[in-house]
């Protein structure tokens, strides 16, 4: 089976550190926190206000205000919908819809009340904006391209042929060939390319049957174990970057699938905007931690083989989800 040589595994970040696995027995080790922390300001990237996807929900019963950011997938991964969904934030489509479906240990859906809700009751559909895009199946999975090496979207190369080992097929991940992190995000990699991964936070797109792949009115967040069987079968657009105990505590809907039964229980959308469209000043900067530098490896390593003091035996690995990319606010000088 031909493998994917453009980027580095999971596997590979995790082994190819000698000089921190010669720290393996010291207690005094730091924690992947305190790695992250330590940081440099030269190994974080900023994030684009136009890249951030901000959603208001009514306040909360205390009156405290709910708002949650999220981060949009960067080019060229699952950019038919991003646009739709850019389009769809313009024209101020979301607001006055609601919160729908609360399902434990999987996701919060959010959109359209009238739209496939089997428990809401309602039929009626708000009118969309013009120009949206019917995005294709195979646009699941985006081919590698040398493009994406030459532009740095895939920053670790490494030689196929010297480096067999750090491509065991299907040795490191039960979905997919290989696993990985490029241009700050988590991915799969298989024969046919690159797709997005399904772990906590991640912002996908509500569809129906096959063929149909959504427009991007319906979103959900996943708010439990990562249920990675989504990956290469829905559209995954973005992550929560902040605010995610605004979903991720709301209560679980009783209907099917977790639909909320009546309009009394959905959680109100006040508004949802991308971040360079609001203008008032209200959006923080945000940025990642760089996946492409030696602070990352060396908090990968510390994600896989807990050293610090609390940990007894280092677990020898870590799943793709379990050493999420570190987002912050940007620190005022």
């Amino acid at each position: 089976m031909k493998k994917i040589s453009a980027a580095i595994s999971l596997f590979a970040l995790l082994s190819a550190m000698p000089a921190i696995a010669q720290e393996a027995d010291k207690p005094e080790s730091p924690s992947p926190n305190a790695i992250v922390d330590a940081a440099p300001a030269s190994e974080w990237v900023t994030i684009s206000p136009s890249d951030l996807l901000v959603m208001d929900l009514a306040p909360d019963a205390k009156g405290e205000a709910r708002r949650v950011v999220i981060q949009l997938m960067p080019e060229p991964f699952s950019q038919g919908w991003i646009r739709n969904i850019r389009k769809l934030a313009a024209a101020k489509f979301w607001d006055g819809t609601s919160i729908n479906r609360v399902q434990d240990n999987y996701v919060v859906q959010w959109g359209d009340a009238g739209y496939d809700n089997p428990e809401s009751g309602e039929t009626e559909q708000k009118a969309l904006p013009e120009g949206l895009e019917t995005v294709p199946e195979s646009a699941y999975i985006t081919p590698m391209t040398d493009d994406m090496v030459t532009n740095g979207i895939a920053t670790h190369i490494i030689d196929q042929a010297s480096n067999d080992d750090y491509f065991p097929s299907n040795g490191t991940d039960p979905y997919i060939n290989e696993t990985s992190v490029m241009a700050g995000w988590p991915f799969g990699f298989a024969e046919e390319g690159v797709s997005p991964v399904h772990c906590y936070g991640a912002v996908g797109v509500g569809r129906n049957y096959s063929p149909d792949t959504g427009s991007g009115t319906e979103l959900y967040t996943v708010i439990g174990h990562a249920p990675r069987h989504l990956d290469r079968n829905i559209a995954v657009v973005g992550r929560v970057i902040e605010g995610i105990e605004h979903l991720s505590s709301l209560p679980r809907g009783k209907g099917q699938l977790g639909f909320y039964a009546g309009a009394s229980k959905r959680v109100p959308i006040t508004s949802i905007r991308l971040g360079d469209a609001l203008g008032d000043g209200s959006v923080p900067a945000f940025e990642y931690l760089d996946t492409n530098s030696d602070v990352f490896a060396q908090y990968a390593d510390a994600r896989a083989n807990r050293r610090d003091p609390f940990f007894i035996k280092p677990a020898g690995g870590a799943d793709i989800c379990n050493i999420p990319v570190p987002v912050r606010r940007t620190k005022v000088e």
